[in-house]
C-alpha cells in the first residue's frame, strides 16, 4: 500500500513546486491562524511526522472504501466488440431512479458451489498432449489459472474408459470372465489424460474431478457389445470392484476423484460405448454393490445417480426414495438435451438433503458463412447458454456445471462409429499448436474465474429480460452474473445494502459484475 501512495505523491508534487503545495497544506492544517509564508515553509518534525502519519491512514481509508465501492465488470458483446474483456469499473452510491432493478441479498444464501468446466474426454487430451509443450503450457494456463485474463477453469469430468469421443474404443480390462480384474490397466489413459492432468493439477491443485463410465468391459454386458446392452447380473459386484479400481489407481497416479456418476446417461443406449440400465437396476446396483464396495474399501468419492436428461426428474427421486440405497448417494446428475431446468428443483425439493450436479451439455456455434443467422462468424451468441445453464442451472440448486467437450480438432474428431457424435466442437479447436477459443469458452469463462470454489450462491431477483444468478466468495467477493436475453439494450441498477450502479447491457450480450 504504501509504496503505492508513495508513487501517487511523487506524481502530484511535481518536484519542488508540488511539495510546497503539499507541505502548505500541511500547514494549515497544522496552524490554521498561522500565515504560510517562506520565512516559516519549515514545520516542526514531531507535528509534521505525526500529521504525515495522519494522513497516511487517512488516504489508506479512503483509498479502502474507494475500493470497496468500485464494481470490477467483465463482457462478451454480441457483436464481438468484447470478448470476455474487462472494462471501466462501475461505482456504487446512494442515488435513485426508476430503471429496473436487480437487488442481490447475501443474507439468503442457498447451496455451495464445487466449480465450473468441461468433459476432458478422451480427444481432448489427445490434441493437447500432442502440442508443443510451450504452447500446450500456455493453453493450459489460459484455461486453468486465474491471473490475467485466465479463466480458471475449476471442474473436469473424465470418461472411465473411452466415451465417443476417444480415438478408439476401450476399458480397462478387455479379458473376458476377469473377475478378478487381474488385467485392469490405465494404460490407454496414460497416453494422453493422465499427463495432461498432471499438468492441469500443477496449475490447480484443488481442481474438482467427476468420473463417468460410458460402458462397462463389454464381456459383462448382455450383448457382448460396447454399445447398448445391459449389464450381467452376475457381474454387478464385478463392476463395481471395476469402477472402486479405477479411483484407487487414480488415486496412484495423483488423481483423485471427487464423486463418480453411475453411468453415463443410462437412457441412451444408441451411442458407442453405452449401456442401458433403467432405474431399479441402478438402485439395485448402487444400495447391494456399488456404495457396500465404496463403504468396505473406504473410498470416500461421492456416487451420483442419473446422469442424464431433466425430462425424467421420475429416474433419480424413484431411487432416493429407497432409503438403502440413497444413503450410499451424494446426489443426482442432469443434462438438458430433454426437459427443463426446474426439474432439477423437483429433485431437490423430493430430496432436499440431495445434491444436484448438472453434469452435461453440448455448447457450440460453427461460425459458417451463409449458414443460418445463428452461426453468424461476426456474431457470439452467448446469451443464450448463459442464459439456460450457467445461470439456470445454480438457480435450480446445481452445485456445477460442466459442458461437454474441453477440445477438439477442426474436424470435431475424433469421434467413435455406430454413435459417436460428429459435431461436437471443443471450447477450444486444436490444430496443431494453433487454438482457437469458441462459444462454450466464454461461456464457462463468465462463471469459472471469479466463482472458485466454496462460493455460496445469494439471493437475487431475475428480471425478464435480464436472467440472472449471484454468489459470495470465500474471500468475500460478490459476484453477480447476468445475461440480456432480449433484443434491445437495457439499462438497469444493481442494489447491494442500500447501494446503487447503474449498468448498460448491450442485446445478446453477458457481463459478470465483482465487488467487495
Amino acid at each position: 500500500m504504501l509504496p503505492g501512495f508513495v508513487m501517487k505523491l511523487n506524481r502530484h508534487l511535481d518536484a519542488r513546486r508540488g511539495l510546497i503545495n503539499f507541505l502548505q497544506i500541511l500547514f494549515r492544517e497544522i496552524s490554521p491562524n498561522v500565515e504560510m509564508t517562506p520565512s516559516n515553509y519549515l514545520i516542526p518534525k514531531s507535528r509534521f511526522i505525526k500529521y504525515l502519519s495522519f494522513s497516511l491512514l487517512i488516504f489508506i481509508a479512503n483509498f479502502i472504501h474507494a475500493q470497496s465501492n468500485n464494481i470490477n465488470v467483465w463482457l462478451t458483446n454480441k457483436d464481438r466488440s468484447a470478448l470476455f474483456q474487462q472494462q471501466t469499473p462501475l461505482a456504487f452510491n446512494a442515488s435513485n431512479n426508476n430503471e429496473q432493478t436487480i437487488i442481490v441479498d447475501d443474507s439468503k444464501t442457498f447451496q455451495t458451489m464445487d466449480g465450473f468446466g468441461f468433459a476432458l474426454t478422451g480427444g481432448s487430451a489427445m490434441h493437447i498432449i500432442n502440442m508443443h509443450a510451450d504452447e500446450r503450457n500456455k493453453l493450459l494456463h489460459q484455461l486453468f489459472d486465474t491471473t490475467g485474463n485466465a479463466i480458471g477453469v475449476s471442474y473436469l469430468r473424465l470418461s472411465i474408459g473411452s466415451s465417443d469421443l476417444n480415438e478408439k474404443i476401450f476399458s480397462y480390462d478387455d479379458v473376458a470372465g476377469d473377475t478378478t480384474l487381474s488385467h485392469f490397466d490405465l494404460a490407454e489413459d496414460k497416453t494422453d489424460v493422465i499427463p495432461v492432468m498432471h499438468e492441469i493439477l500443477k496449475i490447480n491443485p484443488h481442481i474438482k474431478i467427476l468420473g463417468s463410465p460410458w460402458s462397462p468391459p463389454a464381456w459383462m454386458k448382455t450383448n457382448n457389445d460396447t454399445r447398448g446392452g445391459r449389464l450381467k447380473p452376475e457381474y454387478y459386484k464385478t463392476y463395481a470392484n471395476y469402477l472402486a479400481r479405477y479411483i484407487t489407481e487414480m488415486k496412484k497416479n495423483g488423481i483423485t476423484i471427487d464423486a463418480l456418476t453411475v453411468q453415463n446417461e443410462p437412457l441412451h443406449p444408441g451411442n458407442n460405448p453405452s449401456l442401458l440400465m433403467v432405474a431399479p437396476v441402478e438402485a439395485d446396483f448402487v444400495k447391494n454393490y456399488l456404495g457396500p464396495v465404496f463403504k468396505a474399501k473406504n473410498i470416500k468419492t461421492k456416487i451420483i445417480i442419473y446422469d442424464h436428461n431433466a425430462d425424467r426428474p421420475d429416474y433419480p427421486i424413484s431411487i432416493l426414495d429407497d432409503a438403502q440405497a440413497a444413503k450410499y448417494i451424494d446426489g443426482s446428475g442432469f443434462h438438458l438435451y430433454g426437459g427443463t431446468m426446474n426439474a432439477l428443483t423437483d429433485v431437490h425439493n423430493a430430496h432436499p438433503g440431495k445434491n444436484i450436479y448438472f453434469t452435461e451439455q453440448m455448447v457450440v456455434q460453427f461460425n459458417r458463412k451463409n449458414d443460418d443467422e445463428y452461426n453468424d462468424p461476426s456474431k457470439i451468441n452467448i446469451a443464450s447458454p448463459v442464459s439456460r445453464l450457467v445461470i439456470d442451472a445454480p438457480r435450480n440448486w446445481s452445485k456445477n456445471v460442466l459442458l461437454w467437450n474441453l477440445a477438439a480438432d477442426p474436424d470435431f474428431k475424433p469421434f467413435t462409429d455406430r454413435g459417436g457424435c460428429p459435431v461436437c466442437q471443443g471450447a477450444v479447436t486444436i490444430d496443431k499448436d494453433s487454438v482457437t477459443y469458441n462459444l462454450a469458452y466464454y461461456t464457462i469463462a463468465h462463471a469459472s474465474k471469479f466463482v472458485r470454489l466454496n462460493s455460496v450462491r445469494v439471493a437475487s431477483n431475475s428480471l425478464d429480460s435480464l436472467p440472472d444468478v449471484a454468489y459470495k466468495t470465500p474471500n468475500g467477493n460478490k459476484v453477480l452474473l447476468v445475461a440480456n436475453i432480449s433484443e434491445a439494450d437495457q439499462t438497469f441498477n444493481i442494489q447491494y445494502h442500500n447501494k446503487t450502479t447503474t449498468a448498460v447491457l448491450k442485446a445478446g450480450s453477458v457481463a459478470t459484475y465483482i465487488w467487495k
